[in-house]
């Protein structure tokens, strides 16, 4: 157990959140639920570092680079809670700003989707019942919800 906290320890003071995303499935297998919350806090915490200093540099994070692969991977599941919680004025506020700091141009088409579903106040599991392709997502080997049944009005 000290060595996958000295592993997740040297990942954090790093700022290397996809070592902490490989050490994921360890961390769940060892750590009780607090220290899972207090894990993935520091994930966000280190994505939101990452994305605050993209926005004040003007940079955009390359979906190609695995550090802001990792960052807009977290930064979307913070979203997605949002929205499933029923926050959707900030998950919309999250989706914006996914859109406009990644260089992908998939994810940028898929994050002002999730934003439209947000702003049309469609609950979150309507919006995967209705709207979202499971399947095709699951089958597209991407992070975050990519394909869709129908457009959003």
């Amino acid at each position: 157990m000290q060595a996958l906290k000295d592993k997740i320890f040297q990942a954090q003071s790093e700022g290397d959140i996809a070592s902490l995303y490989v050490l994921e499935a360890q961390a769940h297998e060892r750590f009780d639920e607090d220290t899972l919350m207090a894990y993935y806090a520091n994930i966000l915490d280190l994505a939101l570092e990452r994305m605050t200093n993209a926005l004040e540099n003007m940079e955009r994070l390359d979906m190609n680079e695995v550090q802001d692969f990792a960052t807009l991977r977290a930064l979307y599941e913070y979203a997605i809670e949002h929205y499933s919680a029923g926050s959707a004025h900030d998950a919309s506020a999250l989706f914006e700003v996914l859109g406009g700091i990644s260089n992908d141009d998939a994810f940028s088409e898929a994050m002002s989707v999730h934003r439209a579903a947000c702003d049309a106040q469609i609950p979150f599991d309507d919006f995967i019942d209705e709207y979202v392709d499971m399947a095709a997502t699951q089958n597209g080997g991407k992070f975050y919800i990519s394909f869709f049944k129908k457009s959003i009005e």
